[in-house]
């Protein structure tokens, strides 16, 4: 059985940092640091005293200590990791840009009066989850031991739960639109026939292989030098960006086995989905 420290080390490089970062936040809050109302999301203070930071900052704080809180950091450690190494294996670049896609969808949203929550880090940890979902429909859940489901209905079942609990529904509603959004244009739409492709932008390819954690075998950056992982590889993927090699890389891959060459291709979503019929 691992320790904590090496089921620390062990987790995925995103999952990890966002969940550490919600943590000492709550944390901050719980030894009275700072005020809760400093970090949340006001489009007047942000617009009419350029407090610019909470478009960031609201996304880190799931609420003090608490059940809720403990169940979303679950969340976090048990689907955004499962994400993390299931369908984005070897894709940070893109794992990274669906929370940076779901955060931006997210204030765009927020921006209507009657969508507007101060912490919009509920609805991103809810948008997690309903991309898991879809991406292992078929995947048996047990919630408290009493009920057993599909992974595809766990984002209802857990709206569910809210609605008896009493929590409020529209950090739910507005995360599993967010996450419908990114699924529909990642996922859905390409495998209809779409012309349009989402690509992960090549700054946050660059943000990735700056921060020196993870891998993306489609990389079209080379990783910083002084970081401990390499960026290697080409592939093609749904909404992919093709890269081009040098002629001694060229060289080393006429002369690798097939088994090799395949290896170095790669398609997104590789979970355990039925995507047009999930």
């Amino acid at each position: 059985m691992s320790t904590p420290a090496e089921y620390y080390r062990s987790l995925p490089p995103v999952s990890k940092a966002y969940g550490v970062a919600c943590l000492m936040t709550t944390a901050a809050y719980y030894l009275q640091l700072y005020d809760a109302w400093n970090i949340a999301l006001d489009y007047g203070l942000v617009f009419k005293r350029l407090h610019v930071w909470r478009l960031i900052t609201n996304f880190f704080f799931l609420g003090s200590f608490s059940v809720p809180f403990a169940v979303r950091l679950i969340m976090i450690a048990k689907y955004g990791v499962a994400l993390e190494r299931g369908p984005f294996d070897k894709r940070t670049a893109d794992y990274v840009w669906m929370v940076i896609f779901g955060a931006f969808s997210l204030l765009v949203i927020a921006a209507v009066p009657f969508l507007w929550f101060p912490f919009m880090g509920y609805s991103l940890v809810f948008m997690i989850v309903y991309v898991w979902s879809r991406e292992f429909p078929n995947a048996r859940i047990n919630i408290y031991g009493v009920v057993s489901l599909k992974g595809f209905y766990l984002p209802w079942a857990l709206l569910a739960l809210d609605l008896i609990f009493g929590n409020t529904l529209k950090p739910d509603i507005l995360g599993m639109l967010a996450g419908h959004l990114y699924y529909f244009l990642t996922v859905l739409h390409p495998l209809a026939g779409g012309k349009f492709k989402f690509n992960t932008p090549l700054w946050v390819h660059k943000i990735v292989a700056y921060w020196g954690e993870g891998t993306q075998i489609n990389a079209p950056v080379q990783s910083n030098p002084s970081a401990g992982i390499v960026f290697r590889g080409r592939s093609h993927r749904l909404g992919g960006n093709q890269t081009t090699r040098s002629s001694a890389e060229q060289s080393e891959g006429n002369a690798s086995s097939p088994q090799q060459q395949n290896q170095g291709n790669g398609i997104a979503f590789r979970g355990r989905s039925y995507r047009l019929n999930g």
